[in-house]
């Protein structure tokens, strides 16, 4: 069947956050709307003609659908070739591992990540550029500056491509590669890690708990652990993706993921636990009785890093977001290797890797990764884990406290208020931007002032600046609190503050995270007049 070129007009609204262009699903299934972004994003790019693109997603509502109509706008832009996961499932570091791989020129992933999906709830897209990491903010803008601007878009009147089984298909001249999701993963994987290792720890009676949350990680995670790792049948939960997520909310956190807390936290819980988000690249770590904070994840996972085969010659370099505790930090200066302090957003770490710059970079947010693609990973900070556990043959507990013991432990807490008022969150920001020159030398709650600030980055490799990416406060004793308006949801805004304490005393390393933070929560309330407004002052999260 021909191409088709149809007439539209710019819909407002079209400009994509750090992870992609988030709505409702509702508002991507309106007339015009998914077509107008994928239109803008081939327009933005130079045109898809000769090119080849990745495809795949986390299995929400709608992405079935979605699938279809991007192949077909793919055929009619003149691509040369798609590779989709079979039933349009990828999780997002695969697509990555993907493009890289197969030297495609982008991808395309349909999630909105640790968001829920269904018909009232969220979806996403997200181009993904040849290196395999996220859009950097040039491409972004151009994409978001092409939607305000574009008057037609082509797509082919040709029928529905059957992704169903593995194979090779064609649709107006342009090859289609419909991909087993699981195994070139699966297989990076084994590469990375000693899985004879893990295989010995799990042959010695060590039991594991994978809370797949309904979404995409499920056949990775049953593939790897329970297949070519010999975990029990069943060590991993809710494994089917399922449009809804199965009613779940599909983010690793002690929130959402309750029933795998309340079986860490419980008798006879297993050694070890951890869970996967929407789309596979989130992870929570949990030993028996014992939540990871994932700021302490990242720590523990680059000072031990080496004992990996993958990582036997060391790390370049570490990288975390702003927010992140500085706790890997202690790790890199002990390493004697450079720490990057970069904005939100796993794209900001993409030009370090590519240099050369750093080999492992973490997010509060629980994403962790590697140089081994340009995304996060749940499932790769999972089995580094895994890794380490069996070479060092101790628990989540011992390896934590030994940690605790040589660098300190720096207390670590968000709290995210969720759904409020933009107007109300933005006022907020702008009357505590106001007082930043005023703040250093004041003392609140017993804590003194010594910086405060709005976070800007150069990035090291192509000089780009990036301003505004959160006010740091910080404190004398090297306590501090964070600021700042997630991008991440799709209702109101969200306003997540970031709360950190040292503490090298280990006679004070058994605190409650959230006793031990008390007085810089008391001082961020006080200072960000927090109540005052947005009207309360308990968040929907903590981590």
């Amino acid at each position: 069947m021909p191409a088709v070129t149809h007439p539209t007009q710019p819909i407002t609204g079209q400009k994509p956050g750090t992870s992609g262009l988030r709505k409702k699903t509702q508002i991507f299934m309106g007339k015009h709307y998914l077509q107008n972004f994928v239109q803008a994003i081939f327009d933005a790019i130079g045109g898809a003609r000769g090119k080849t693109f990745v495809l795949g997603g986390d299995g929400r509502y709608f992405t079935d659908r979605a699938a279809q109509t991007i192949l077909k706008m793919a055929a009619a832009n003149g691509a040369a070739k798609v590779i989709v996961g079979q039933g349009a499932l990828l999780s997002t570091p695969a697509a990555s591992h993907l493009i890289r791989q197969r030297g495609a020129d982008g991808g395309i992933i349909l999630s909105a990540s640790h968001n829920p999906g269904g018909p009232a709830a969220d979806f996403g897209v997200k181009y993904n550029i040849a290196n395999g990491g996220p859009a950097p903010e040039t491409v972004t803008e151009a994409i978001h500056a092409r939607t305000r601007a574009i008057t037609r878009y082509h797509i082919s009147d040709g029928p529905n491509v059957d992704l169903s089984a593995p194979g090779t298909k064609v649709l107006e001249g342009m090859r289609i590669e419909v991909v087993d999701p699981v195994s070139d993963y699966a297989d990076l994987m084994e590469n990375l890690f000693d899985f004879e290792a893990i295989r010995g720890l799990v042959a010695g009676g060590f039991r594991m708990r994978f809370d797949a949350m309904n979404a995409v990680t499920g056949p990775y995670a049953r593939e790897i652990l329970e297949r070519r790792l010999g975990m029990a049948e069943g060590t991993v939960t809710h494994a089917t993706p399922l449009p809804d997520f199965g009613g779940l909310h599909p983010d690793p956190n002690p929130t959402w993921a309750s029933a795998l807390m309340d079986e860490m936290m419980g008798e006879d819980a297993p050694d070890f636990g951890a869970a996967s988000d929407g789309d596979g690249d989130r992870n929570m770590v949990l030993g028996r009785g014992l939540y990871v904070s994932p700021s302490d994840s990242l720590a523990v996972l680059a000072a031990n890093a080496h004992l990996a085969p993958g990582y036997r010659a060391g790390l370049k370099g570490v990288a975390r977001s702003m927010p992140t505790s500085a706790a890997v930090d202690l790790v890199a200066r002990d390493l004697g290797v450079a720490t990057h302090e970069t904005p939100t957003g796993w794209k900001f770490f993409g030009n370090l890797l590519d240099a050369g710059h750093a080999t492992i970079c973490g997010e509060e947010s629980f994403g962790t990764g590697s140089d081994h693609v340009r995304e996060k990973d749940g499932l790769w900070a999972v089995l580094l884990w895994l890794n380490i556990l069996a070479v060092r043959g101790e628990g989540v507990d011992e390896i934590l406290a030994a940690h605790w013991a040589r660098y300190g432990r720096n207390y670590y807490s968000r709290h995210d208020f969720e759904a409020i008022p933009t107007e109300d969150a933005q006022q907020m920001m702008s009357e505590l931007h106001a007082d930043l020159p005023t703040l250093p030398g004041t003392e609140v709650e017993g804590l003194r002032v010594i910086e405060a600030d709005d976070f800007a980055y150069t990035d090291p490799v192509d000089g780009s600046v990036s301003r505004g990416q959160g006010v740091r406060i910080l404190f004398e004793g090297g306590a501090r609190m964070v600021l700042r308006l997630s991008g991440t949801g799709t209702e109101g805004a969200t306003l997540r503050l970031y709360l950190e304490r040292h503490e090298p005393d280990p006679a004070r390393h058994g605190l409650d995270p959230q006793e031990a933070l008390a007085p810089v929560i008391r001082a961020a309330h006080d200072l960000a007049a927090i109540r005052h407004h947005i009207g309360r002052d308990q968040p929907n999260v903590i981590t």
